[in-house]
């Protein structure tokens, strides 16, 4: 019987390593040297077309392919990953989510070096302002900088408020996570906790800052007990509640304004990170009745997403165009809704399943590769 049992199940194993190696096979086979000037059915294939400069590239507009040369560090080597996005240390099997990079279609990103980062920001402070996933992008770049400068003067700092920063004192660096979930203020008043749609008094320390990553989203649709306030105000009016996605664009707008008023662009870059995607739902990804993303080894082939892009988006694109000095998008939603395999699942601290944020390593070194490719090598 047992015999019989092994055989059974031996087709299903061999379909199982057929798919991963197809997978892999299709993506290394389309960025190999030559490949680019192959018809398929006929018809141009579109990596036969010429290469452009990357600041004429869209450089979010790609798809994701096999390297073996990733990921860019070795987790377990950078100290401190918060147990949330450790997926390594808390027992995740597979390593394939690791092997990929982020390929434009029109040009090819420069790999990350950290020696050069610091050299180039000597002095400077990065820092991240927004709720878990600019705590979750901070992590990905600190790792990032560890690994290339190991054995260099790093000094950890933490604040009673929960302000992170890694300073690199050998260059000058300072690498800084800002918690703050809404970017608009929080009172506590006689009535309770009111959310200031048009108050940003936190602005007063971000602005010295000489690159600013912002981001929310994440807890603007959260009711019940997890709310972290009690009210809204906008303007003179105290409400209750109100539309979720127009308090959202008040809030932007807010920032909009201090963007154009606070800034000065020629001391401070100042970039927002896109709406950042969750996998909860199969259809999404094709695959009805999946309901996590806790089976999710390998991203989706191609360039295109089955979900619809988040509405959220577009009211950020919409507030980001009114804003008359520089502010620049990290338009990193579309890629990383290909990444259903990239988040933690059960694989954290916590056990909880988590199909939000992103192992570190993983995910989040591309974003900042993207970043740094902003800084370095896109002129604005």
């Amino acid at each position: 019987m047992g015999t019989t049992k092994q055989n059974n199940t031996l087709p299903f194993q061999i379909v199982i390593l057929l798919g991963i190696t197809s997978f892999l096979t299709l993506n290394a086979v389309q960025h190999q040297p030559g490949h680019h000037h192959r018809r398929q059915g006929g018809v141009i294939n579109k990596f036969m077309r010429p290469k452009l400069e990357l600041k004429q590239c869209n450089i979010f507009q790609g798809q994701w392919v096999w390297d073996p040369s990733y990921p860019m560090y070795d987790s377990s080597k950078c100290p401190g990953i918060r147990k949330e996005f450790d997926c390594q240390k808390y027992g995740r099997p597979d390593k394939y989510y690791l092997k990929f990079r982020w390929q434009p279609d029109h040009c090819d990103l420069p790999r990350f070096d950290g020696v050069e980062f610091l050299k180039r920001m000597a002095g400077k402070k990065i820092m991240y302002v927004g709720d878990s996933l600019s705590l979750n992008n901070w992590q990905s770049l600190v790792c990032l900088l560890h690994a290339a400068v190991p054995n260099s003067n790093i000094t950890q700092q933490q604040t009673i408020g929960g302000i992170k920063s890694w300073i690199f004192g050998d260059y000058g660096v300072s690498i800084i996570s800002y918690p703050s979930n809404y970017l608009v203020d929080i009172e506590s008043e006689q009535i309770g906790r009111v959310l200031k749609l048009n108050s940003l008094k936190d602005g007063n320390i971000w602005k010295d800052t000489d690159v600013l990553i912002f981001n929310t989203w994440l807890w603007w649709t959260v009711k019940g007990p997890k709310q972290s306030w009690d009210y809204i105000q906008d303007g003179t009016m105290i409400l209750k509640d109100m539309n979720r996605m127009d308090a959202y664009r008040k809030a932007l707008t807010t920032l909009a304004n201090w963007v154009d008023s606070e800034i000065d662009p020629i001391k401070t870059r100042v970039f927002f990170q896109g709406t950042n995607p969750s996998h909860y739902n199969g259809q999404e990804w094709n695959a009805t009745g999946v309901m996590d993303c806790s089976k999710e080894t390998m991203p989706v082939k191609g360039s295109t997403y089955a979900g619809e892009v988040p509405p959220a988006l577009e009211v950020v694109k919409q507030v980001l165009s009114t804003i008359s000095k520089s502010i620049h998008l990290l338009d990193i939603t579309t890629l990383s809704q290909l990444r259903k395999d990239g988040h933690p699942s059960s694989y954290n601290g916590f056990k909880g399943m988590d199909c939000t944020h992103w192992c570190v390593a993983g995910l989040p070194d591309i974003w900042n590769q993207l970043l740094y490719t902003c800084l370095f090598y896109i002129s604005f």
